[in-house]
Formats: structure tokens, sequence, C-alpha cells
């Protein structure tokens, strides 16, 4: 080859004393007087490489500087045994340099380095993304990426499933989130979106005899960024089955996660075995106070109202009779010894967080302290504290509220005891289904009756369910999949029968004529006989968020938008000019502040 004879990965003590050609860029250069030492780096491994000063060519080397792109000739020699580099391919030989080839010099200051983990800071980081991509920690994500996509494909085809794209340009849908729309130049006026999911062709898939179906599915949802969602586009194993149950559909994602995360876990990581947890959406809240369980943390809630009403605590027994709250409790396991100071920085933990407070008790020599303790009904916290089994060391948290937003704080106390008292097994992957999900939620704003999760779903019941249940009673056949507090999927049995469509959506509020026009290919399709079928959609960048121990997804995707949804790299978005406006019937039209 005109460039390499090997990829420097591949270079090792078989290759001793033999001449090789090997092309890369200099990740760093050492000028040991009589000896210098070049560092070469391609997109496999490092190399040492040296030259000795009586060398001809020992100026021009002593010229490199970092990211110039060369190409070096010489002869392979083992290193000595003091000199081994165990941490590297080829660690244990280097490279005689005889000759060499400039193929690209580095012409400007780096404005970050890439032989450094130095942190750049994103906008540095984000705007030479090229640059950060080389940096060995970025890079090996990335291959990572890869590798799994690969295995990804290997296991769905194994499975039966067959690899089809669908349209980037289409209609908008109700998906939840803001569309990212696209003017037609030919029908001015109207637009087209880019696909928040592939959900309607997936099931047209179905209706058209494709048994089964599956993508590396690009997605375009107009969010605001968090640390496990990016915004702009993301990716998802998206897939669908036909003539298919939840239990099976269930146990497809299951194997193909377990897997995944069993083939490409960092070193000392676990993964629960099979099935994994079910909990039913209702237990979830129950116990987690939220559908995203991180079962590595082992704090339940449980509901101590009825203690509560004859408490004594006025307050609190007037929440709970005139308003309706409910008191969830959370045992700080791990907390005995702690001072009290450690439960007056929760109180203001939860102030801080828009609560009006975090009741406590805790306990010395097991006695109950606290300013809840000492107002308590004494029986009334014995008869507690005996039907719980709550021990007499650790503290108690109490969350009184309306029963939806004391769950909801309830899950946030559980996340930051589980983080401040260490009880957390961060050497694990715990994963969890939830199911039976409601249909329907009621619209806090309006009242309404909304559609709580995917308006695609099958109602647990079908059309008797629609037509004799209270809506916010119905449940859907709809799961999740969760992994460590991570929602990586949601998917549904979806509804396939067209009477139980227009059934479904005029409860949420929908006129047949919207259905039409929504969602008219899926409406008429359902006419022409399509079987029962479901699916699913795991994130394939928050699984390998997850793989990679990152925080934030934006570290496992090349080329990602920055929190204010901007591509720094390529100055996106931009105004357009008023030509190509016109081109599309558009005119822009500036608010003034």
């Amino acid at each position: 080859m005109q460039y390499r004879d090997h990829y420097l990965n591949k270079v090792n003590k078989t290759l001793t004393d033999k001449k090789i050609k090997v092309s890369g860029w200099v990740n760093r250069v050492r000028d040991h007087g009589n000896l210098l030492f070049i560092d070469l780096r391609d997109s496999t491994s490092l190399l040492q490489c040296v030259v000795d000063n009586n060398s001809k060519i020992f100026d021009n080397l002593s010229k490199l500087k970092n990211e110039d792109v060369i190409t070096l000739e010489g002869i392979i020699s083992d290193r000595t045994i003091e000199t081994i580099n165990k941490n590297l391919d080829t660690g244990e030989v280097e490279l005689k340099i005889e000759n060499f080839e400039y193929l690209s010099k580095c012409l400007r200051a780096l404005p970050l380095e890439v032989n450094s983990d130095k942190d750049y800071g994103e906008e540095v980081r984000l705007k030479y993304r090229y640059l950060d991509l080389r940096r060995p920690k970025i890079a090996k994500n990335i291959i990572l990426r890869s590798k799994l996509i690969d295995f990804v494909r290997s296991f769905m085809k194994q499975e039966g499933f067959m690899e089809l794209a669908t349209p980037i340009l289409t209609a908008p849908s109700p998906e939840g989130a803001r569309d990212y729309l696209v003017p037609s130049r030919i029908h001015k006026g109207s637009f087209y979106a880019l696909p928040q999911a592939p959900q309607q062709f997936k099931q047209l898939f179905m209706a058209s005899g494709i048994d089964r179906y599956f993508q590396i599915a690009p997605c375009f949802r107009d969010e605001d960024s968090r640390a496990d969602r990016s915004p702009g586009e993301f990716y998802q194993i998206d897939m669908e089955m036909s003539f298919a149950t939840q239990d099976q559909v269930l146990e497809i994602i299951s194997n193909l996660l377990f897997k995944t995360f069993d083939k490409f876990k960092l070193e000392g990581k676990k993964t629960n075995t099979l099935p994994f947890q079910t909990f039913s959406f209702n237990e979830s809240l129950i116990e987690f106070g939220c559908d995203k369980p991180d079962l590595r943390n082992p704090l339940r809630l449980k509901n101590v109202t009825e203690h509560f009403k004859n408490s004594g605590l006025k307050i609190f027994q007037d929440l709970i009779n005139n308003q309706g709250a409910i008191v969830n409790c959370i045992q700080a396991k791990g907390s005995q010894g702690k001072p009290r100071s450690f439960f007056d920085n929760l109180n203001k933990w939860a102030i801080d967080e828009g609560k009006k407070g975090l009741g406590y008790i805790n306990f010395e020599n097991n006695e109950a302290k606290g300013p809840l303790a000492k107002n308590f009904n004494p029986e009334a916290l014995k008869s507690m504290i005996e039907e719980f089994g709550f021990n007499q060391e650790d503290g108690l948290l109490f969350v009184c509220d309306q029963p939806l937003a004391s769950y909801d704080f309830s899950s946030k106390v559980i996340q930051k005891l589980g983080i401040d008292l260490d009880l957390l097994n961060k050497n694990e992957y715990q994963f969890c289904w939830i199911i039976d999900y409601p249909m329907y939620e009621k619209n806090s704003v309006t009242g309404e009756i909304d559609f709580s999760h995917n308006p695609f779903s099958m109602p647990q019941g079908g059309m008797d369910a629609l037509l004799n249940k209270d809506p916010l009673d119905v449940l859907a056949y709809q799961y999740d999949i969760v992994c460590n507090g991570i929602e990586l999927s949601s998917g549904a049995i979806r509804n396939h029968q067209p009477e139980v469509m227009l059934k479904a959506f005029q409860i949420a509020g929908y006129k047949e004529e919207d259905i039409k026009s929504k969602f008219s290919a899926l409406y008429e399709a359902f006419h022409y006989g399509v079987p029962p079928h479901g699916g699913c959609a795991p994130g394939l960048d928050r699984i390998l968020m997850l793989l990679t121990d990152n925080e934030n997804i934006r570290e496992v995707i090349a080329f990602p938008f920055n929190q204010k949804a901007q591509d720094l790299m390529m100055n996106a978005p931009v105004l357009v000019d008023e030509k190509n406006l016109k081109e599309l019937g558009l005119k822009m039209i500036i608010e003034k502040p």
C-alpha cells in the first residue's frame, strides 16, 4: 500500500526485524538529545518510533509538531524489558526510523490538545469536534457505537427482523414534542416534518405484510437539552413485529439488551439476569414515586397517611382530611449516627426545590427525636413504626402533598438519599419493565382527557373498556424499559382495529375528520385487514451513555448540538437570504422586543 503496510495495533513482536511502513498523526515528540522519540498515532493504536542523531533525517524529524500527518518507514525492533509498555498493543516493540514523508502539516496552534484529557469546555470541544474526536476517550465511544450497531443488526436479523428504512420528509405527528418543519418549494405554504419517530411507517409495514421490521432510526424532536437528551436528532433501535403479544415484544427486547450490555459492559460491571423485573405503573408509583426507578437504590416508599390522620400534627391532619393529601415515608438506610444537621440540610434542600419543607424523625438510642417526634401522638408513632418495620436507627423522612405531587417529590428524595448516603451499587446495570400504563390522563391545565403515553396503543379490554369504563381507569398495552433510573424505551401493542382507534381518539377529543386528516394512511390501512402488532424502540444514545459511564449524552454522539440546539462547528442554524425565502413562499417577520 502507498501509505502503510499495517495498522498500528497489528505491529508487534511477529514483525521484529522486518521493515514496514506506517502512517498517522504525531501524537508527541520527545527529544532526548542524541535520541528523538516520536509517538505515532492512527485510528487503532500508538507506536513508539525512534531515530538517533546520526541519521540524516534527524534534523527534519526534530521539527515535527503534534498533529502533523506523516508516513514512516523503518525496522521493527524489540524494546528492552525495562521499557516495555504493557498498556499498548505495540508496547513490546518500537520502530527504528529510516525514512519519513510529510502528508499534511498542522499549520495552526491547536485550540485543544489531542494528546491530553484536559477539559476545554463544551464550546471549544464542539466547535473543533473533529479534533475532539481524535482524543482517545471520545474516539473510543464512537468506535463502540459502531460495534454496538453491528451487534444489534446481527441479533435482530437472527431473530427474523428485516432492516428497512422509513422516510425522513413526512407529515407532522402528535408524538408529544415539537416538530422540525421543512417548507415545500413546490407546494408553497405547506410543510414537511422531520419524523419524531417512524411510528406510523413501521405500523404500515405491518399492514404491508412485513412480519418483522427494524432499523437504526434517526428521530428529530425540537426539545430542550438535558443530560440524557440531545436536542435535534437522536437514534433509536426501532422495531415492530406482527402477530405479537406484549410478552413476546418484552422477551425480544430483554434478550437484546441483556446480550448487548453483557458483551459491551465495562470491566467489573454486572447486568441483572433475565427475566427483568416487571412492575405495573401503579406499583412503580407506589413503591418508587415514579415510573423510572433505579433498582440499585434500596430505598422504597411507604404510605403512612393513616397514621398521620390522628397524629396530633395539625398541619398534616388538615392537608389529609381537607385537601386529600397523602404522606409518603422513606427510611434513610445508612443514616444512623448522622447529626441533626444532616436532616436539617435535607429540609433546606426541599425548600430550594420549591417545597415547604421535608418532615423528618431521627433516632438517638432508639428514641425518636426532632420537631415531628416531639408533637407526634406516641401511640400513633409506635403503631406506624411497628406496622412498617421501621428500625429505630435510621431516620424517617416524610412528604405530605397531593398524591401525584407527593409521589413525584418522594422519588426525588429517594434519588438524593441514594447519592448522599452512597447507597447505589455503581457496578450494576439494573433493568426493569414498567407495564399497564393508564390509557388517558386529565390535562392539568384544561381538565380535559388526554392520551397519557402513546395514542396508537391498544386499550386493555378493547372496545368494551372504552365504552364501559371511566377513561381514567382504562389501561393500555404500553410498556417502558428502564435501566438505572433512565428510560431507554417506550413501546406498545398497537391499536389495529379502525373502530377501536376511532373511539380511542374520540375520547381524547379528536373528531373523525381529525383522524382522517392527521393519520389518513394508518386509518385507511386498518380497513384492509391488519394483524395484531407491537414494538419498541430503545434509545441507542442512552444505551451508549450507560455503557460508557457518561452522564452527558453528547459524549457518545459524534457531532452533537450544544445545549442551545446549535451546531458550533457548522454554524447552524443560520439565517437564510431573501432569495431563498422567496422561492419557498416565505417572508421573515422579526418581532420587536
